[in-house]
């Protein structure tokens, strides 16, 4: 599964980069965009520029965050090449506005990457300093790539325009909200977690069982203005469930106290559906 991922995802990138950020010059994160940006400053071949990067931060990457990080991103590496081929040989660049091109490769690149990073590889260059300082901070990564694609970004204005800059902002947002999104895949979506303090408890309960078919826990209370003991019900249900539930609620004793929260990053049974992307 692994493999499958970081093959679909390099070819996503590549897709990205040879149909949106070069043809169109987009200043985009990564080396890719360290190169366009230091390219007129230093003279050197932008290829060049990024395969030095590249393989100076895999090795980094490889005493830092293991072995078996190394052999996958060096697979993501290897697959990358050929996939670019791929689409100058195959595909053609649509003709688009400047601005949409940045948006959709940030975006077809983010989802990418996301999904090569979501196994613990990486596609190589600027991906590995943020999952290095997540591994030893353990910020979410999606924020890190985000700070370091706009840093990359921000160093272009010193051979480009702020036009270029601005535009190249565009794709580094695309990216972070598409990283963010596939990592919220089976594990980070929003639900409801709710609170019920009710004597008709058991009712409560035996709906939500039936109706909703999810579980809940039953916690002890003491009611501070009767100085009474109460049981509460802790659930966690999808967005989609909540309006239900709270009819339920209403139903079975219209007088109940609910408190309710938003939940993340919910693991286990009902929530985690097969093989976690």
């Amino acid at each position: 599964m692994n493999i499958l991922l970081i093959t679909a995802g390099t070819f996503l990138v590549a897709l990205a980069v040879e149909l949106f950020i070069i043809p169109y010059s987009i200043l985009s994160g990564g080396a890719a965009g360290i190169a366009v940006a230091l390219s007129p400053l230093i003279h050197a071949d932008e290829t060049l520029i990024a395969n030095i990067i590249v393989l100076c931060l895999l090795f980094l990457g490889r005493i830092v965050l293991g072995r078996q990080f190394f052999y996958e991103t060096a697979l993501s590496s290897l697959l990358y090449p050929v996939f670019t081929g791929f689409c100058l040989k195959f595909l053609s660049v649509p003709q688009v506005d400047p601005i949409l091109a940045s948006f959709y490769g940030g975006l077809v690149g983010g989802i990418g990457v996301g999904m090569v990073m979501r196994t613990g590889a990486s596609t190589g260059g600027m991906d590995i300093p943020p999952m290095i300082i997540n591994k030893l901070t353990g910020i979410r990564l999606p924020l890190l790539v985000g700070i370091t694609d706009a840093l990359t970004v921000a160093l272009g204005f010193a051979a480009y325009d702020l036009s270029a800059v601005l535009l190249g902002l565009i794709s580094v947002f695309a990216t972070s909200l598409a990283i963010s999104r596939v990592f919220s895949i089976g594990e980070g979506s929003v639900s409801k977690s709710v609170q019920i303090i009710s004597e008709n408890w058991q009712d409560i309960y035996q709906c939500i069982d039936r109706r909703l078919s999810r579980g809940a826990t039953i916690l002890s209370g003491y009611g501070a203005y009767r100085m009474e003991e109460k049981k509460v019900l802790l659930c966690v249900v999808s967005l989609k469930q909540y309006a239900e539930l709270l009819q339920i609620i209403d139903e079975c004793d219209p007088k109940a106290f609910v408190i309710t929260t938003d939940a993340t990053d919910m693991h286990g049974e009902g929530f985690t559906y097969g093989f976690r992307l």
